[in-house]
């Protein structure tokens, strides 16, 4: 048996555990995911990572709001992910092993849902775990800018300092509102928890879509959210939240595991009435 599981707080409706049973069965493991969450469990993040580790657990993903408080804990060997400074799986060893599979995953989505199109001038609202994930990924793949808004200024500028060390040739810009940001952008991307379940709104007010290319939100419970719908509505190209989850989730499951899955039978897998 090999027993996964994932720490975060709002994820009672996560898919994850359904992705890394059916992978499992794909590659002929026997695999258990559990749902650990901190109030539920009566422990904080620190005190539930222990447990999880001295309790026989394989391995963690890590999701809002631990993404970065979990990296100090880890040995980081990817120079980006250790620069982008958090991690969303855990492999666990005499030392715990950290990865970024948001931040290949969504490179992957990106590259699936628009091919060699590159990401063009972006505006992101959220400078959090999924953010620095998506905006060093956006850095990969050859954004021509990128406007960060996020209210709390020294995390978005924390962020721009390990993007502008990683990549110099990127117009980096530090946005005193989401209408600084959107100005001159093609993409936007949404790294915040508004339109998650049980969080209600959206980071983009609809008069900032119309004329923009394409859009992306990293929020996938629901999958269809209110800036997707009124991105959509305003023509722009959408790739959704559940994207990256499953892209992030395939990586995941070949770093927990060793295996290799068909991602259109997984896919197939995930979207039966069964799963």
């Amino acid at each position: 048996m090999i027993r996964l599981g994932l720490i975060g707080d709002n994820i009672k409706q996560s898919q994850s555990p359904a992705l890394h049973r059916l992978a499992g069965a794909l590659a002929g493991l026997d695999v258990s995911y559990d749902l650990l969450i901190p109030a539920a469990q009566n422990r904080d993040f620190d005190a539930l990572f222990a447990w999880a580790h001295d309790n026989g657990y394989h391995g963690l993903n890590i999701t809002y709001p631990y993404k970065e408080r979990v990296t100090p804990m880890l040995q980081i060997p990817q120079p980006a992910v250790a620069a982008l400074g958090a991690c969303n799986t855990v492999i666990f060893g005499d030392t715990p092993v950290g990865h970024n599979t948001d931040y290949s995953g969504f490179a992957a989505a990106f590259r699936q849902r628009f091919g060699g199109a590159k990401p063009g001038a972006v505006a992101m609202a959220g400078a959090g775990g999924v953010g620095k994930a998506v905006a060093f990924a956006l850095a990969d793949l050859g954004a021509a800018r990128l406007a960060i808004y996020d209210p709390d200024t020294a995390r978005a500028q924390a962020l721009i300092t390990a993007l502008a060390a990683y990549q110099p040739s990127l117009d980096l810009r530090l946005a005193p509102s989401i209408t600084a940001a959107c100005e001159g952008a093609r993409g936007l991307v949404n790294s915040t928890p508004l339109g998650m379940g049980g969080i209600n709104g959206s980071a983009f007010p609809e008069h900032l879509l119309a004329g923009r290319d394409w859009a992306f939100d990293a929020v996938y419970t629901p999958v269809e959210t209110q800036f997707l719908r009124e991105a959509q509505a305003a023509g722009l190209d959408i790739l959704t939240g559940y994207e990256l989850f499953f892209h992030q989730g395939i990586d995941a499951f070949r770093l927990f595991t060793g295996a290799s899955v068909d991602p259109a039978a997984l896919r197939r897998a995930l979207l039966a009435p069964a799963a």
